[in-house]
């Protein structure tokens, strides 16, 4: 199973994830299956980071997708004014930080001074986001979406720092299947654990993900097919669709 096949099967689990999402009234395994698809499409991000010829190129296109995203969000919320809004979508700011991480620190290994450097200003960037507010005016009237889609932080993207940690685990242990199959059940566990945690015990779906995890063991190193910015085009296209047609449509 090549690396385009996966996207694709992530894509289609994407899609059906969002129309659960929505689409109000509509079955709740929707959402359940939706939930392997970001795991996949991370692991997709990770062997093509270990592959890509410039990975600075690489983070600069998933950061300008970033800011894209965040842009286009404010765009739709303020032009197509709706009950629920469109939502914060950004898979890109999330995959620019694993990246990022990535590098800081396969460069620590090599030089730790330089990693150190690199360390220091992903912690300023962090601190730069707490204070965007007092230092630019404009920016108290942004959401934290909206700003850390700005200024990217590890903890209020939409996957949240945990999956930042994922996607680097994923990097490291992707050559080691028994170790990466150990650390992806675990991380599962813990989300279930968490989730199961915050809603009182009424449930949890975030652990579902476990499911994709037989598609990534069965992952050839094969590329397969391009086709890289029909996914940077998809992605925001097919949310803005089945967002308009449940908000101003079918409802």
């Amino acid at each position: 199973m090549n690396t385009f096949t996966l996207k694709m099967i992530a894509l289609v689990l994407m899609v059906i994830d969002h129309i659960g999402y929505y689409f109000e009234g509509t079955p709740s395994w929707l959402r359940w299956l939706g939930r392997g698809s970001y795991p996949l499409f991370l692991f997709c991000m990770v062997w093509g980071y270990q592959y890509t010829r410039n990975r600075k190129r690489y983070l600069l296109r998933l950061y300008l997708m970033s800011l894209f995203m965040t842009f286009f969000s404010y765009t739709v919320d303020t032009v197509f004014v709706s009950q629920n809004g469109y939502g914060n979508h950004n898979i890109f700011l999330s995959m620019f930080l694993v990246g990022v991480l990535i590098s800081t620190v396969e460069l620590y290994q090599k030089d730790r001074k330089k990693g150190a450097v690199l360390l220091g200003a992903i912690a300023f960037v962090q601190l730069l986001y707490f204070l965007m507010p007092n230092i630019i005016p404009f920016t108290r009237n942004l959401s934290g979406d909206l700003l850390t889609g700005i200024v990217p932080n590890l903890a209020l993207n939409e996957y949240g720092f945990s999956f930042v940690v994922l996607g680097v685990l994923m990097y490291f242990l992707k050559e080691k299947k028994d170790l990466f199959c150990v650390m992806y059940i675990l991380f599962c566990i813990s989300q279930f654990s968490i989730e199961m945690f915050e809603s009182g015990g009424i449930g949890a779906t975030q652990w579902l993900m476990v499911l994709v995890l037989p598609l990534m063991l069965g992952y050839n190193n094969q590329k397969g097919p391009g086709m890289k910015y029909f996914f940077y085009i998809f992605y925001p296209a097919h949310t803005f669709l089945l967002f308009y047609l449940a908000e101003f449509v079918f409802q």
